[in-house]
């Protein structure tokens, strides 16, 4: 399966979504990961079109997680990206050339289209079990408890939200 690098921004954009206690602008993302804001504002729109994220417009505007991460799994996010096509289309070889299949005789997937249909099960099966919670748990596992702490208070330093502002609708004033 390939699939394109949109997919890994969009994966990496939900995981430090998961931190954030305010919307978080595009620029402050692409910032954090050091891509062209056109670019990754590509792989938000299409998590914004699949329900995976909103956009809040605004002076605080950005963009949240529109669930929690627990019911976000890697699939929703490589289906929103890349789309729900299957990764390889039978075109029936079979039925073509000198020593060709009628197409009557042809009443189940040939033997490749099966292997391809399988793998493609498993695979997406396997995508389906991970959350976006999961990797953030990973991420906290991997690099310790501070990571998603730290790209929290990132994203809330200049040009981020103001943690004033937040304080201030925490404690009602």
């Amino acid at each position: 399966m390939k699939l394109s690098g949109g997919v890994e921004w969009a994966l990496h954009c939900c995981v430090v979504l998961t931190t954030a206690t305010e919307p978080v602008p595009a620029a402050r993302l692409a910032e954090l990961h050091d891509v062209s804001g056109s670019y990754l504002a590509k792989q938000l729109q299409a998590l914004s079109r699949a329900g995976l994220v909103t956009s809040v417009q605004g002076k605080a505007g950005g963009y949240v997680l529109t669930r929690a991460p627990e019911l976000i799994t890697v699939l929703d996010v490589v289906t929103a990206v890349d789309g729900a096509q299957p990764a390889f289309v039978c075109t029936e070889i079979r039925q073509r050339g000198p020593l060709a299949t009628p197409a009557e005789a042809c009443t189940r997937p040939c033997p490749i289209a099966r292997a391809m249909a399988g793998a493609e099960a498993a695979w997406r099966g396997a995508l389906r079990a991970v959350t976006i919670a999961d990797l953030a748990g990973d991420v906290d596992d991997d690099y310790g408890p501070t990571a998603l702490g730290s790209i929290r208070t990132w994203l809330g330093g200049p040009d981020g939200s103001d943690t004033a502002t937040e304080e201030q609708h925490v404690d009602g004033r």
